[in-house]
C-alpha cells in the first residue's frame, strides 16, 4: 500500500494536490518518458494553450500506465516542465482534477527556457508503482 504523508513543521499544501513524502509500495516500478501533448500522430495538440496540452500530456500518461494495468493513483513522484509562470494556474487547475491530496504523488515544477519543440508548454515526467496483482506485461 501507497503511503502519502505530511510531516508537522513543513509548509503547507495551500490547496494544492501533492504529498511532501510517498513511500513507494511493492510491486512493479514504472519509470515513463516525458509526456508532452503529442497526440497519436506526433502533433501539437492545444498550440498555445497549457491548460489543453495539460490534459493531452495526462491522456498520454494513463495510456502508458493502462498498459501494463496502472492507474493515475500508482504514481509516486511527478516532475512537471513548464515555460510560463502565467500557465502555474492552469496547470494547477488541471493537475488537482486528477490528483486529490489522498492520491497525488511527491511533486516537483520546474520551470525551463523551452522544451523538444518551441509549441510545447508543458511535459510531465511521472514515475509510477503498479502493485503486482494488477501489473500486466505490456501488449
Amino acid at each position: 500500500m501507497t503511503i502519502r504523508f505530511n510531516p508537522p513543521g513543513l509548509w503547507p499544501q495551500l490547496g494544492r494536490a501533492f504529498n511532501h513524502g510517498v513511500v513507494q509500495p511493492e510491486g512493479r516500478s514504472l519509470h515513463i518518458t516525458g509526456q508532452v501533448a503529442w497526440d497519436e500522430e506526433g502533433q501539437v495538440v492545444g498550440e498555445g494553450d497549457a491548460e489543453a496540452q495539460m490534459r493531452m500530456c495526462f491522456r498520454n500518461v494513463r495510456r502508458v500506465l493502462e498498459a501494463v494495468g496502472g492507474e493515475l493513483e500508482d504514481i509516486v513522484s511527478l516532475t512537471i516542465y513548464f515555460l510560463d509562470r502565467a500557465d502555474l494556474p492552469a496547470i494547477q487547475k488541471v493537475r488537482s482534477e486528477h490528483f486529490t491530496a489522498a492520491t497525488a504523488p511527491a511533486s516537483i515544477l520546474i520551470q525551463t527556457p523551452g522544451l523538444v519543440v518551441p509549441e510545447l508548454l508543458v511535459e510531465l515526467v511521472p514515475i509510477a508503482v503498479i502493485p503486482a496483482a494488477r501489473y500486466r506485461d505490456p501488449a
